[in-house]
């Protein structure tokens, strides 16, 4: 209930993607209804999708890690950012993170996308710029990383794997969700890149 008192959009959030994950893992036919198909939203069919598939996820361990960086991060950003400016980042992470997939994949009738991981990008980004120099710890690394740096390296990562990688994970989404969530703070947060300039 404390959760949800200081971050009631975060809680929401959070709540119902593990819901409606662990319903897809149990009734497979939500997946066909929920992922992105990008050749389908191309011809403007299931355009739903862009946000239905931030929903769902392919798995225990996917989930896990992205309610896990979800849980780090956004319950402190709304409070940072409030939460009607949360709220909107995420759900226009979701779909503005998708849209490099659909034109990227609108041909390919057998590509789906799934899993909030552009949102959540979006999420950590927008921290990032309110505070460039905490800790991030990445697991199995004993070690913080600054924040700032992190950031770097993971969009360094992202557009490298989103070219090269043939891993089935939508580097794209995660690297488009990030970029999101720099220029919807930027532009929304009065002062903010101010602010990031002056830490350092």
């Amino acid at each position: 209930m404390e959760y949800f008192n200081i971050a009631p959009v975060a809680s929401l959030i959070f709540v119902f993607t593990i819901i409606t994950s662990l319903y897809a893992f149990y009734d497979h036919s939500i997946y066909g209804k929920f992922m992105l198909h990008p050749y389908s939203v191309s011809r403007g069919h299931k355009v739903w999708t862009v946000i239905t598939s931030g929903l769902i996820h392919a798995d225990w361990m996917h989930l896990f890690f992205n309610m896990f960086t979800f849980v780090a991060f956004a319950f402190t950003l709304e409070r940072l950012m409030g939460s009607f400016l949360f709220g909107l980042l995420y759900i226009l992470a979701l779909i503005l993170s998708d849209v490099p997939t659909i034109f990227k994949y609108k041909e390919n009738f057998n590509y789906n996308s799934l899993g909030a991981s552009g949102a959540i990008s979006a999420v950590l980004f927008s921290f990032i710029l309110f505070s460039p120099k905490s800790g991030i710890r990445i697991l199995f690394i004993p070690f913080d990383i600054p924040a700032y740096i992190f950031g770097i390296l993971y969009l360094v990562y992202c557009y490298y794997a989103s070219r090269n990688s043939r891993d089935g994970i939508n580097h794209d989404a995660h690297f488009f969700g990030a970029l999101t969530g720099l220029i919807f703070t930027i532009i929304f947060v009065p002062g903010i890149l101010q602010n990031f300039i002056a830490m350092f």
